[in-house]
């Protein structure tokens, strides 16, 4: 089911800081300013009303963004800033104060409407809800946020966000939109203060890579299928179906048994790299966004919201990944990620970074999963209380995320969002279909 509606936009405003702010330059570490993170990636949130109709709130949502974000610029000052490039590609903000770009907008459309056409992305009219303004998607000298608040004529509203992904990965965008949230519920100062701290992921001196980092090999690019064929669907996993996955799962050495994410990882993987009929002798990658907030000995301070991810890869022939059971997939998987689980393997990603000059992730037949489950996005509260749905606005082709939602019974699922040529698109359904009844 799709719809349509109208949206009407006043004109993008900046929003700076409600008060003077330091006038500084700060580097991004050498983790963050890498050629994979140099995009703007979108979100949304979709509220309900305070009441049952457009007459019921007690509080116009966008005038209370509006504000609330001015007051989170003033500890977040960065954030209201421009990239600049300096020696070497390495990239800083210069704090100049300049502040976010801010859309104001209502759309003929009520809440229960959206949701009858589906909670996941693709979301009707999404280029609507979350404005592309002329100049503002650059990466250097340009506003680091883009924020729209759309009113519904139910009473609800749509919080939609870009974001320059060199400032913050997604635990840390949640922790400035929890904060604009608290400043706009009336706290007098967000619970969480913000900590810089870059320079807790830059490179040793001098660097020394001790891994090998097949996620950044340098191998030529797989041609990606023309833009006009692709469409996007949202696969949605209940509680069922994630048990009957891991039930089908045998337990790894040491008693471990597969993660929630090993496992839908490995089984997207393995259906993508079937429904693109990559030939069986080349190599396919699966990216996994391993967040490293937790590891010990790493030294990140809480409070702090740049980007504390790394990339490692799981590797296999295309015909073998195929071929094997799913569990021997999942093994792979879960290789990768405990790879990185380690503060030696995020300094070596820092040093690989300074030596060869931020190069790009591998692009030979890559898929990048992304686990946005625990970033919080559910829960931000912005006056109205937490949203009916929060997370990504959307995938690549290269790029899935997986995220917490409720199905249509209610319970809480995983939704997963795909990218990919019609036909293949097709291919993949009935794959997924196949590992699911196996």
């Amino acid at each position: 089911m799709t719809i349509a509606f109208a949206v009407r936009r006043r004109d993008p405003e900046l929003v700076g800081p409600a008060r003077k702010t330091p006038r500084e330059t700060k580097r991004l570490s050498d983790i963050e300013d890498q050629a994979g993170l140099r995009w703007h990636v979108p979100f949304v949130l979709f509220y309900r009303g305070r009441g049952g109709d457009a007459g019921a709130d007690a509080g116009d949502p966008a005038a209370a963004v509006r504000r609330a974000l001015g007051e989170a610029l003033v500890p977040y000052y960065p954030l209201a800033g421009r990239l600049r490039e300096v020696e070497g590609r390495k990239l800083v903000v210069d704090c100049t104060g300049e502040g976010v770009l801010f859309v104001e907008a209502d759309a003929d459309v009520r809440l229960a409407e959206v949701e009858a056409a589906g909670l996941t992305p693709p979301f009707p009219c999404m280029d609507q809800l979350l404005f592309d303004v002329e100049g503002s998607g650059g990466v250097l000298n340009c506003p680091l946020l883009l924020v729209q608040v759309t009113r519904l004529r139910c009473g609800g509203f749509v919080f939609a966000l870009r974001l320059n992904h060199t400032m913050c990965d997604a635990v840390g965008i949640v922790q400035f939109m929890s904060a604009v949230g608290e400043l706009a519920r009336g706290l007098p100062a967000p619970t969480v203060a913000p900590v810089w701290s870059r320079e807790t992921l830059d490179a040793r001196s001098p660097p020394r890579p001790s891994f090998p980092h097949h996620e950044y090999d340098p191998v030529p690019p797989t041609p990606f299928p023309p833009p006009g064929d692709m469409v996007m669907r949202t696969f949605t996993f209940s509680p069922a179906d994630v048990a009957a996955i891991k039930k089908g799962l045998p337990v790894q050495r040491g008693g471990k048994k597969a993660t929630t994410f090993e496992a839908l990882a490995a089984l997207i993987w393995r259906a993508r790299t079937a429904a693109l009929e990559i030939p069986a002798g080349e190599d396919a990658r699966l990216v996994v966004a391993a967040g490293v907030r937790g590891v010990r000995d790493l030294g990140l301070p809480a409070g702090y919201y740049g980007n504390a991810c790394v990339y490692p890869s799981a590797v296999s022939a295309a015909g073998a990944l195929r071929g094997v059971p799913l569990g021997d997939a999942v093994a792979v998987v879960r290789a990768a990620k405990e790879a990185a689980a380690s503060a030696e393997f995020v300094r070596s990603t820092a040093d690989l970074m300074a030596l060869r000059g931020r190069p790009s992730l591998a692009l030979a037949n890559m898929f990048i999963v992304s686990d946005n489950r625990h970033a919080g996005f559910h829960r931000v509260d912005l006056g109205w209380g937490e949203p009916v749905y929060g997370g990504p606005a959307g995938a690549l082709f290269v790029l899935s995320f997986i995220v917490a939602v409720r199905n249509g019974d209610g319970e809480d699922a995983i939704a997963v969002p795909v990218v990919l040529p019609r036909q293949a698109m097709a291919r993949f359904a009935s794959e997924v279909d196949i590992l699911l009844k196996s």
